[in-house]
């Protein structure tokens, strides 16, 4: 069996003492540690395949190295799971150890998880939602370190992360914009969120800059499922001047809008261009031809909320001095779209 790697061969390898190798990989931050040394060390561990003792240097520093992912529904959401995915990476790449904890909207489940918590004393929260929406930040969790995923709150010290709703609009729409499009109608959603009010901002913006009226007629709102984009869409496209393009709110709305269109022999892209947002890829890529859509960038959030974390709870950042992220949402092309 081969002799495990020591922090004392480490040292050896490059030319340095052991404390200095313990300080460049445990990260001491009050060390004194040229970066040619500081590369020496890192370049010397790599090649011996030597890993530093997380548990013990979290044991040193009185932190377990570990956080809370604390959601209302996010764990029972397909495409939210990216959050969750975005943040275990990261956590594990930084050597963290990440706990899911998903409280169902109920408030009492809620504050026995933030117990939970508490009693594994985790180093920090990351406070979760479904869907982009403000929050009321729990009283039991404004003792530890907080970063609100997915959310926002009304203080300006909790560092939060959310994606660019009105962007996100604002692409789709210019997007059918420049192949020529004049005549877009939006099928949007009922539900009274942050997501409902940006999107239709960014498409308003979109058609603005374009030189084109918006056109309350064109917009119409529906529950946000596949019957409601069908009932918006065919109300929309059994007209006279019907819309040669449509922007939806979300993919399910968008999948009804397909079926809209094919009973009423609207060929896709040919005769109607379609943009949907979310990028839920079961529905976007199931469909035909493939639907363009705007992704919300899950991952990317999950990623930053947890790197955000850890400066926070190592002292390289404060809660005051991050300021709230507004995530951009790229759009993901596919066959729904072509030139007027």
């Amino acid at each position: 069996m081969a002799r495990k790697v020591t922090i004392r061969d480490v040292a050896a390898e490059a030319g340095v003492s052991v404390t200095t190798v313990s300080h460049v990989l445990n990260r001491f931050s009050g060390a004194r540690v040229s970066d040619e040394t500081r590369e020496r060390v890192e370049t010397a561990a790599r090649r011996l395949g030597y890993a530093a003792n997380g548990l013990a240097r979290g044991l040193r520093l009185q932190r377990s190295q570990t956080l809370g992912l604390l959601g209302d529904e996010i764990a029972t959401t397909p495409y939210a799971g990216r959050i969750i995915l975005g943040a275990q990476e990261t956590a594990s790449a930084r050597g963290w150890l990440l706990i899911l904890l998903t409280t169902g909207n109920d408030p009492q489940v809620e504050e026995r998880e933030i117990r939970a918590l508490a009693q594994h004393r985790v180093d920090g929260v990351l406070y979760a939602t479904m869907y982009h929406r403000r929050v009321e930040v729990p009283a039991q969790l404004r003792s530890m370190p907080l970063v609100l995923l997915d959310a926002a709150s009304d203080d300006p010290t909790i560092p939060s992360v959310v994606p660019d709703e009105f962007g996100g609009g604002h692409a789709a729409v210019r997007h059918l914009v420049e192949h020529g499009h004049r005549r877009i109608g939006f099928v949007t959603n009922v539900d009274d969120i942050p997501a409902t009010h940006l999107r239709l901002e960014g498409y308003r913006a979109a058609l603005r800059e374009a030189g084109i009226d918006h056109r309350p007629d064109l917009v119409v709102a529906e529950t946000t499922d596949a019957r409601g984009g069908y009932r918006a869409a065919t109300a929309l496209l059994d007209r006279p001047d019907r819309p040669t393009a449509l922007f939806c709110f979300n993919d399910r709305l968008a999948m009804g809008a397909y079926r809209a269109a094919a009973e009423l022999g609207l060929r896709i892209p040919d005769d109607l261009s379609i943009v949907g947002f979310d990028n839920q890829e079961l529905i976007a890529e199931g469909l035909y031809p493939g639907l363009t859509t705007v992704a919300l960038p899950h991952y990317e959030m999950g990623a930053w909320a947890v790197s955000t974390m850890i400066a926070l709870v190592e002292g390289d950042a404060a809660p005051g001095e991050v300021p709230p992220v507004t995530m951009p949402c790229p759009l993901i092309e596919r066959g729904s779209v072509a030139a007027l």
